[in-house]
């Protein structure tokens, strides 16, 4: 592969200027659609010598066959371009994004004669307000019910409200009192367009006036004795009240605002979209994005909100996000426009909007999780996953057992391994197993330690009875005590890092006398696979059902280890405090949860130690005295 590509122009061809920038291929599709402040200076990062670029990055560029570039006045000009060019032409190597569902509306059809209310999912509706996303379709019904209750708002269809205006007969709705539009005969189109002002007023931001006011007139009713009207208004409050307790206060009262939590890998990201009015969390949208370039978290964010707010979307005053995309000014001027006000973009850093972003974030993860295992889970695609792989590294047959290992220390120290199983594309955990690695040089020799270990298991016959693990030194997750130990050999082993990890593998398959299981390794830094004796890795497609499984493979090899080790350790300093006099159980329990790891204990002064709750300075000093000739 040549170091320097055809279609690269020269340096003082390319301006200076903002503009936005595009990769074709050979047939002339556009494979990349980007933005800078200096073209030139952003250009260039992707004609550096191929060896130096991230492996997705050298991919796409050897996949083009030109780049164009259009100069723009102004970096906001380069930021709307970028957006409309994206939607005109869909590029491949652009992030991909996917909607966890199609999520229920509240609209109000603000276009019609009498506006209504409904659920809808159609988001072009024209002239209509629309409020959530909802959670569910019973939500947003639900939420109506309690609404027009308040504010007796149209809510029959347009059929009914033109045969009611023609005949004088009040639409079936209004005749049950579900419906307060003209139709229903009570109220005027000038009254009933004031209740839907009310009605979006409240929903747009939940404005409290409305409680006191309906407040001061029960009251005012009950003293001169309109029962009757007190009664009305004491309904319509409990109505009010009762849409504010279903979502809690989580930012100040007047706080109109959207937060974007975010949860990424090499290639994928999840993005949970918290829509907040009046404090409120009114709407809740889960996306689900596929990278295909290597592109920071201020980039990702930066694409995410011109998605968000690219079509007629309600932009709301503050914006939070995990982190600052580079170019937030640029993008709270575009938002201005939309918005026809000032837009502020911040980072959630502490207090309420911290603690809503560590929820966000949460969710996002979770969200990022179930994209992960989604496809693994599903018997199609596991077949696929189990095909592409064979492919990929050219094995005879579809490795319909994988046998993955991950070494796991802290700082050195208590080394142990994991092995997980997956038959079929789904985890055995009745044959997981871990091991502890008494002595070892680094981590490509616990590799070669563990396999040896496994392998051996192959050639001897199996007890009718299972050692237990305190002989072995191996335990087993969610399985019988007695269960055949390694009782079939893999078709693929799986470790945890690169070439040096899997020329350590193969080692110890050759020593072991058993070549004919094949064996690989997942980088996690690019997310490459690594066949012993080849310089280069195999890169799989970032949508490849094959990935999906090895990653998930890793990850769960990952999550084994690192619980067994937390295990251990948690074992090994309960067992030595528990020796210290007038130590028991619940001090034992706050002391590990204060410092945290064996280590900081140790390193702890009894001053150090004293400072937490239940420790008095003589036991503070016999718990230093103890670990330190320990």
């Amino acid at each position: 592969m040549a170091d320097v590509l055809p279609y690269r122009p020269r340096t003082g061809e390319i301006p200076t200027d903002p503009g936005v920038y595009r990769f074709r291929d050979a047939e002339g599709r556009v494979l990349y659609v980007g933005k800078a402040k200096n073209l030139r200076q952003r250009l260039s990062n992707y004609f550096a010598p191929l060896r130096t670029l991230h492996e997705r990055t050298r991919r796409m560029v050897t996949t083009a066959a030109s780049v164009e570039w259009t100069v723009v006045p102004t970096d906001v000009d380069s930021l709307q371009l970028e957006y409309m060019w994206i939607k005109e032409f869909d590029p491949p190597f652009n992030v991909r994004y996917k909607d966890d569902k199609s999520y229920p509306f509240m609209a109000v059809t603000l276009g019609d004669e009498a506006p209504r209310v409904i659920v809808t999912r159609n988001r072009k509706i024209p002239g209509a307000r629309y409020f959530g996303p909802y959670p569910k379709v019973w939500a947003v019904h639900e939420t109506i019910d309690l609404m027009v209750r308040a504010f007796p708002i149209r809510t029959c269809s347009d059929s009914s409200y033109r045969r009611a205006m023609q005949t004088g007969r009040p639409c079936f709705p209004g005749q049950i009192g579900k419906c307060g539009g003209p139709c229903s005969m009570t109220v005027s189109i000038e009254e009933h367009r004031a209740m839907v002002d009310d009605f979006i007023a409240f929903m747009a931001g939940g404005d409290e006036r409305f409680t006191r006011d309906l407040t001061r007139r029960m009251l005012a009713a009950s003293a001169a004795m309109d029962y009757e009207a007190a009664a009305r208004y004491r309904d319509k409050l409990s109505a009010i009240e009762a849409v504010l307790g279903k979502s809690a206060l989580v930012l100040a009262a007047d706080e109109d605002a959207d937060l974007f939590g975010i949860a990424e890998d090499e290639l994928a990201a999840a993005v949970q979209h918290f829509v907040i009015r009046g404090g409120r969390v009114r709407g809740v949208r889960a996306l689900t994005i596929e990278k295909e370039l290597d592109i920071s978290t201020a980039d990702l964010v930066d694409h995410v909100l011109q998605r968000a707010y690219g079509e007629d979307q309600d932009v709301p005053r503050r914006i939070l996000v995990p982190t600052l995309p580079d170019d937030a000014a640029e993008l709270e001027v575009w938002l201005r426009e939309r918005r026809g006000r000032k837009v502020e973009i911040a980072v959630a850093q502490r207090g309420q909007r911290a603690d809503l972003m560590r929820t966000a974030t949460l969710n996002a993860q979770q969200a990022l999780i179930r994209h992960k295992t989604r496809r693994t889970s599903d018997y199609v695609a596991r077949t696929q996953a189990l095909t592409d792989l064979q492919d990929a590294l050219g094995l005879t047959e579809a490795p319909l057992r994988i046998e993955c290992f991950d070494i796991s220390h802290l700082g050195g120290t208590n080394v142990v391994a994991s092995m997980v199983v997956f038959e079929d594309g789904l985890p055995r955990k009745d044959q997981y197993r871990s091991f502890n690695i008494a002595e070892t040089t680094d981590d490509t020799d616990s590799m070669y330690q563990v396999l040896r270990r496994r392998l051996a298991h192959l050639d001897r016959p199996e007890p009718e009875e299972e050692p237990s693990s305190a002989e072995t030194g191996e335990e087993i997750e969610g399985a019988p005590r007695r269960k055949p130990r390694f009782a079939y050999p893999p078709q693929l082993l799986l470790v945890d890092g690169g070439q040096p990890q899997v020329e350590a593998a193969a080692r110890a398959l050759r020593d072991a006398g058993h070549t004919e299981i094949a064996v690989c390794g997942i980088a996690k830094r690019l997310e490459e696979i690594w066949l012993p004796g080849e310089d280069f890795p195999v890169i799989l497609p970032r949508t490849s059902e094959a990935l999906y499984l090895l990653q998930r493979l890793r990850d769960e090899a990952h999550r084994f280890a690192i619980t067994h080790q937390r295990k251990r350790r948690r074992n090994d300093i309960t067992t030595v405090l528990a020796e210290v006099p007038g130590l028991g159980a619940a001090r034992i329990k706050v002391l590990l949860k204060h410092f945290g790891s064996v280590t900081a204990l140790r390193a702890a002064q009894p001053g150090q130690i004293q400072e937490v709750q239940g420790i008095g300075p003589v036991l503070a000093l016999s718990i230093h005295t103890h670990l330190s000739t320990r």
